[in-house]
């Protein structure tokens, strides 16, 4: 039988501040048994434009995206605000056009995010990792509300050696990052990341994981701030088993 063929969307964050995160994405669907392809092609996935209302831009950036994984049999995103945008938003935003509208329906068909694809289409069950922590997970508002992603991070991290999971309150609440949320009202976006910080602190977890790199910038943005030691990373690289990878915020990818 052959391997499933998957197109990496890599997304922009990852790309421009978290090029391990990327990384990660490749090991784990190789691991899994894909033959896993980059496109050169492919940029953002036009939701900043879209989420701003200019349909006229966010058109132009999608039509790459289509045109960048026509040929895959599946495309996967370890974000599932940009898998999301492909999956649910491409539909609609082709809808006027008759001939990408059958392209942009085949690929929210065929996207997924990196987790939940693992789970629920390559039906892996467990990773061969090991990290000595507790972590608590945020649920991106996204993955959550959009594509369902819920239990699937939960399963696999289960089966990571050393590793404690402690539920914080709030787990599914928004941080306040919210694209260009955070730029437009930023007062609010603040006490948004505030109240998380206090739930994450409260968990009792000294590792904080989630699976949109936006949200991950964001909290770990505040929690450098506050002058907290606890470490923030992508959910990928620790069931990547990337152990040699600096937590987020001892670099530049932090927002808050």
């Amino acid at each position: 039988m052959s391997k499933p063929k998957v197109g990496l969307f890599v997304t922009c964050l990852v790309d421009m501040m978290r090029p391990s995160v990327g990384f990660a994405a490749v090991k784990l669907l190789e691991a899994a048994g894909c033959e896993v392809t980059v496109p050169q092609l492919q940029t953002c996935c036009g939701q900043p434009a879209y989420n701003s209302g200019d349909n006229k831009d966010a058109f132009s950036v999608a039509k790459i995206t289509l045109a960048a994984f026509e040929d895959f049999d599946y495309v996967v995103a370890p974000s599932g605000s940009c898998a999301g945008m492909i999956k649910d938003h491409y539909p609609d935003l082709f809808v006027n056009d008759p001939e990408l509208s059958m392209k942009a329906q085949s690929l929210s068909r065929r996207t997924f995010e990196l987790i939940s694809f693992l789970v629920d289409i390559m039906k892996v069950d467990r990773v061969e990792a090991k990290y000595n922590g507790k972590i608590t997970y945020h649920d991106s508002c996204s993955g959550l509300r959009e594509l369902g992603i819920k239990s699937q991070p939960r399963q696999l991290l289960a089966t990571v050696d050393g590793l404690e999971i402690e539920e914080m309150q709030g787990a599914e609440v928004c941080c306040g990052f919210g694209g260009t949320f955070c730029v437009k009202y930023p007062e609010i976006s603040n006490k948004m990341v505030l109240d998380k910080t206090i739930d994450i602190t409260q968990s009792g977890a000294d590792t904080l994981l989630a699976g949109d790199l936006g949200c991950l910038m964001n909290m770990a943005g505040k929690l450098k701030r506050e002058g907290s030691a606890i470490k923030v990373y992508h959910v990928a690289e620790i069931l990547a088993g990337v152990d040699s990878i600096a937590p987020m915020g001892d670099g530049d990818e932090m927002l808050g």
